[in-house]
């Protein structure tokens, strides 16, 4: 199931929205992305799980196009885009290029773990993966932030404290 905060703001996810999922893993969002109508690219370092992706597309009947790339030192796949999400996942020295991604108007969802998900006993645990309180406002900017929350919340049955955000590109 998709994250509750992809799922809120799915009404800037409409037919024909160019869409980035960066570090898509098993297409989960990319997928629920094209179901809304949308024209996906999701990018992932790992081909076992662009395999899974590509098969859960399949089966779900949707189109993707899948990039196997080390977004670390591999390009953005060429944009700009309507939306660029990024699920579970951070790498702050690259986030400037994600949202270069995202073009005037436009919008960058990303939602990814707190520090306090160590005490929950699951998820990443190094602090290069994990955002601190307050910190995920400063990584959009100059982006106006639309919503934003840190919050423990219950989703497939397990606990995960998670920092989500809702920006959106200046036009100028």
């Amino acid at each position: 199931m998709p994250s509750t905060w992809f799922q809120w703001h799915t009404h800037i996810i409409t037919a024909g929205t160019r869409v980035l999922d960066v570090a898509c893993g098993a297409g989960l969002h990319a997928i629920a992305a094209a179901e809304q109508g949308a024209e996906v690219v999701a990018v992932d370092a790992d081909p076992e799980s662009l395999k899974l992706a590509e098969a859960a597309a399949a089966k779900a009947n949707v189109t993707v196009k899948w990039v196997q790339a080390d977004l670390t030192v591999d390009p953005v796949p060429d944009g700009p885009y309507d939306v660029v999400m990024v699920f579970s996942y951070l790498d702050r020295a690259q986030m400037p290029r994600f949202l270069d991604a995202v073009k005037p108007g436009g919008h960058f969802m990303l939602e990814t773990f707190l520090e306090q998900q160590r005490e929950l006993g699951w998820g990443p645990t190094a602090d290069e993966h994990l955002l601190k309180s307050g910190e995920l406002w400063s990584l959009v900017e100059p982006f106006e932030i639309v919503l934003a929350r840190e919050v423990l919340e219950i989703l497939d049955g397990r606990s995960r404290a998670v920092a989500s955000i809702l920006a959106q590109r200046p036009l100028v």
